[in-house]
């Protein structure tokens, strides 16, 4: 079973509404591949865990979001389907949702588990 943090819900709530949004999104998208998830706030951030693993956290940075994905191989595995966002060792930075690969990161988010 899931377990969603209030803290969570407070940090997404004191965002701008496109933030708010693709948050949002990011969540629900968490939440549908990984149902047991539990999620915390760790390093000011939201934070997925499953099975006391965890597989990736959010921000809301200044000019953009970052999605951290634990497993930093999955990341350069798929880093030719990630061309055009600013891609790090662990971290895909995207400053709009409709930007982002969902495709991409769905699979992604699915083999961290």
């Amino acid at each position: 079973m899931s377990h969603r943090s209030r803290e969570v819900d407070a940090y997404i709530d004191n965002l701008s509404a496109e933030r708010k949004q693709a948050l949002t999104s990011l969540r629900e998208l968490v939440f549908e591949i990984v149902p047991g998830a539990d999620e915390n706030m760790q390093y000011r951030m939201p934070t997925y865990a499953y099975q006391g693993h965890k597989f990736c956290a959010f921000a809301s940075q200044k000019n953009y979001i970052s999605l951290y994905i634990m497993n930093t191989k999955l990341v350069d595995e798929h880093r030719q389907e990630l061309a055009g966002l600013d891609v790090g060792k662990s971290c895909i930075r995207f400053r709009k949702w409709e930007k982002l690969p969902v495709e991409t990161i769905r699979q992604i988010l699915e083999e961290s588990v």
